[in-house]
Formats: structure tokens, C-alpha cells, sequence
């Protein structure tokens, strides 16, 4: 018996996802957030509630669990939590009053936060590859 298709991504998805640094973790749950608000927005703006509702959960799933990873010890983080409940209690209104302009805020901020994390691991990453060449 082979596997079909969605089987195969599935593995791969969980392979990328076991294998990946913390920092490309962080990108990753950007980027399904980003991914389920621009489907729920979508979804919203065709009137199918159902589809709204799941994506705008996801979204939320993905919010919560960037909640989890923060390290509170660490100021920024402080900053951070108020920016993600934000976000959260945005979506929940978004899903309450159907309002897609409130899932576009909140996706503009998440895709603001990926690209400043894209270029904290483009940082990274070249002072890692300094350090290493003795250039640090």
C-alpha cells in the first residue's frame, strides 16, 4: 500500500518542523498565521462563516502558541504578549462582527513581525557565520 500525497506532506511538514532552530520555528508560525488570516479574510468577504470561524482559529491557535514560546524575563517579550492579545481579542471581535478590515489589521501586524524576524535571522546567521571565520 503507498502512501498518497497528502500523507507525503504531511511528513514532510512534521520533518521540517523537528528538524527546524527555534528562531525558523517562530518564522514558521508567522507565516501559518499569515497564511489562515488571508484565507479567513477571504472567506469572510464571501460571506462563508464556517471557513471564516476555522481560519480565524487557527490564526488564534497560532497567536496562543507564540504567547508560550516568549520569554518573559526578556523586556521585549513584555511587549510582545500585549501585541498578541491585541491581535487575539481583534480576531475574536473580526469573527464576532464579521469585519474583514479588523482581520486586515491583524495581518498587517503579523506580517510586519514576520519580516522583522526574517531579518533577525539574516542578522543572525552573519554574525554566526563571522563568529565562526574568527571575524566577530
Amino acid at each position: 500500500m503507498s502512501m498518497n500525497a497528502a500523507t507525503y506532506q504531511k511528513s514532510y511538514n512534521n520533518a521540517q518542523v523537528m528538524t527546524a532552530p527555534p528562531g525558523e520555528l517562530t518564522l514558521m508560525l508567522y507565516n501559518g498565521a499569515i497564511k489562515f488570516l488571508k484565507i479567513a479574510k477571504t472567506a469572510m468577504e464571501a460571506k462563508k462563516i464556517a471557513d471564516t470561524n476555522h481560519n480565524i482559529q487557527r490564526a488564534q491557535d497560532i497567536i496562543s502558541e507564540l504567547m508560550c514560546t516568549l520569554n518573559m524575563d526578556v523586556e521585549i517579550s513584555k511587549n510582545l504578549m500585549a501585541l498578541y492579545e491585541f491581535m487575539n481579542n481583534h480576531l475574536l471581535q473580526a469573527n464576532i462582527q464579521k469585519d474583514p478590515n479588523l482581520v486586515q489589521e491583524v495581518l498587517d501586524l503579523v506580517e510586519d513581525l514576520r519580516n522583522t524576524w526574517v531579518e533577525v535571522i539574516k542578522t543572525t546567521r552573519l554574525q554566526t557565520a563571522k563568529a565562526a571565520n574568527g571575524m566577530a
